[in-house]
């Protein structure tokens, strides 16, 4: 069974205008995400979106479960980044870049040092990154992104370059690890290669090309998630384009050309 996601687009000031004609004619318009409707809605565990950025987007934190849950929300937000292309100079921002505390993060959000204490790392196609909750971060401009997220509404923003938008200090500094971050999970992604990139304990990830990894796919269960990264993927015969998602429930049913890459995520 295939079950073909709503595309939702969101303009976003730091969006871009030179989005791939793969996702569509937007014209003039900035894009920012392209992010894709669960019929779940806010039950759906996971979370896919396309991230398209020509300006720093907000610093930021996520709680874990247990803070989200005790704030009202169903769960906490970890999230991974794929970077799909990135123009010479681009960055990630991921944790500081020296253990502080929490008072002084306060004080250096209300006046913008902030910007000086994150850890900016230079980011290049097909590098991968897994944004552990509690984790200070922010995506800097001139990146496309294919973002996998536990799916809540929940972001902590600790400053946000003077843009018109409310900032949570509080609720973000009480959550956040005031110092360096660094992932095992981080990597280098060869497009090529079959790789799980993500197992748990929020939900699995994994890249597939071809040929296909039978054995990887074995491991896939429930509700999956798969998103093409380029054409040339298929499941159960029909075409699934770059720019689009679907639901499935049999892994067996997908197809991958040579050449070609896609996503597959699934719970944990």
């Amino acid at each position: 069974m295939l079950t073909r996601l709503k595309t939702i687009v969101v303009e976003k000031p730091w969006g871009r205008t030179d989005i791939p004609i793969a996702f569509g004619d937007f014209g003039d318009r900035r894009i920012g995400e392209i992010w894709f409707a669960n019929p779940a809605g806010d039950e759906a565990p996971i979370m896919v979106k396309f991230l398209f950025t020509s300006e720093r987007l907000s610093i930021q934190v996520h709680p874990d479960d247990a803070a989200a849950q005790a704030a009202g929300f169903p769960r906490g937000k970890e999230e991974c980044w794929l970077i799909l292309s990135a123009d010479p100079g681009a960055e990630l921002g991921v944790g500081l870049n020296r253990e502080t505390t929490r008072e002084a993060l306060h004080d250096a959000a209300l006046d913008g040092r902030i910007v000086d204490m994150i850890d900016w790392r230079a980011s290049k196609t097909n590098d991968f990154v897994y944004n552990r909750a509690g984790t200070i971060h922010a995506i800097g401009p001139g990146l496309t992104v294919v973002e996998v997220q536990q799916n809540v509404d929940c972001t902590y923003r600790l400053y946000d370059y003077g843009r018109p938008r409310e900032l949570h200090l509080d609720e973000g500094l009480k959550v956040a690890h005031p110092g360096p971050v660094h992932d095992r999970r981080d990597t280098i992604v060869d497009p090529h290669a079959n790789r799980m990139l993500v197992s748990g304990p929020h939900f699995h990830l994994a890249q597939l090309a071809a040929p296909v990894d039978r054995a990887l796919l074995e491991q896939a269960t429930g509700e999956l998630t798969f998103v093409p990264l380029s054409a040339g993927c298929r499941v159960a015969g029909e075409d699934v384009n770059l720019g689009e998602a679907v639901l499935l429930d049999d892994p067996s049913a997908i197809e991958i050309d040579e050449g070609s890459r896609a996503l597959l995520t699934w719970p944990a």
